[in-house]
């Protein structure tokens, strides 16, 4: 008898122990998007300013659901995001353009960004066509009032050719014609609207979603004002996909956000983007 409840309590032990064993080599829970991962990393996004406002507002959404994911966010430009991707310095690369320069990179659209024309209201302009703009930009139009405004000097604000939302302007707006390098230059999309805001007879393309609490016109492009509706039809012409690179497949906790940010389609309106569902046109180059 003492030999079989010896035989019975080894066998018991061992299939605790075989129990034991299985719960610890689980798979992590699956997170809210669907997509087993790892659930408790580190992760690196920066790149476009434009897209700032969104991967914020989902980054801390992400982190309150998935609390021992850390992710770190910062701008630079979309070729700052493309080429820090590159290099594997960070884990996503955030950018309004394409990169055709770089095969290994993988692209993930998020979203739609419309671009607005802004000025100081002191221009005295609601309304210029894509001639206007080129010639504006180029500077060959230099006062206000050889555009249908006011009687004052026309000071141009670009960004830098780091600039996503410089190169979306250059494709749909100057295409050949170069543009003028007179003028000012602003790194990110909240200090060129501060300086229109604050400064006579500025000028300036910015991320649409970047225009808050007024005190800018927003200018209409050949009469038609950039809106959600406008830019899903195509009516409106400057705006972009936003991507999301990574270096390779997107894997973990990567994976997993970037579908986040796509999905909460809620954030992507609360900060003026446009979900890619909503878009009844298509670009390949954009």
């Amino acid at each position: 008898m003492k030999r079989k409840s010896a035989r019975a309590a080894l066998h018991l032990g061992v299939a605790l122990a075989t129990l034991g064993l299985a719960a610890c080599s689980s798979p992590s829970k699956t997170d809210s998007t669907g997509a087993s991962g790892p659930g408790n990393g580190t992760l690196t996004v920066a790149g476009s300013t434009a897209m700032l406002p969104l991967v914020k507002d989902a980054s801390a959404a992400y982190q309150s659901e998935h609390p021992n994911v850390k992710i770190s966010v910062s701008g630079g430009g979309s070729s700052t995001g493309i080429n820090q991707v590159a290099a594997k310095a960070i884990d996503i690369g955030d950018s309004d353009i394409t990169a055709p320069d770089h095969p290994e990179l993988v692209d993930h659209r998020v979203a739609v960004v419309g671009f607005a024309i802004v000025t100081n209201p002191s221009a005295g302009v609601k309304n210029l066509s894509k001639t206007q703009l080129r010639d504006i930009f180029a500077g060959k139009v230099t006062n206000w009032k050889d555009a249908g405004g006011a009687d004052q000097k026309i000071v141009i604000v670009n960004r830098p050719r780091s600039s996503g939302t410089r190169a979306v302007f250059v494709k749909t707006v100057m295409g050949t014609t170069p543009l003028s390098e007179n003028g000012l230059v602003q790194d990110a999309t909240g200090t060129a609207v501060s300086v229109v805001k604050q400064t006579p007879g500025t000028i300036s393309y910015v991320a649409l979603s970047g225009v808050t609490g007024g005190g800018v016109t927003i200018v209409s492009v050949d009469g038609v004002a950039p809106s959600p509706e406008t830019i899903a039809t195509g009516k409106y012409p400057i705006w972009s996909y936003e991507h999301m690179f990574t270096n390779g497949e997107a894997k973990g906790d990567a994976a997993a956000f970037i579908d986040y940010v796509g999905a909460r389609t809620d954030l992507v309106k609360k900060n003026k983007f446009i979900p890619i569902s909503a878009m009844k046109v298509k670009e390949t180059d954009r």
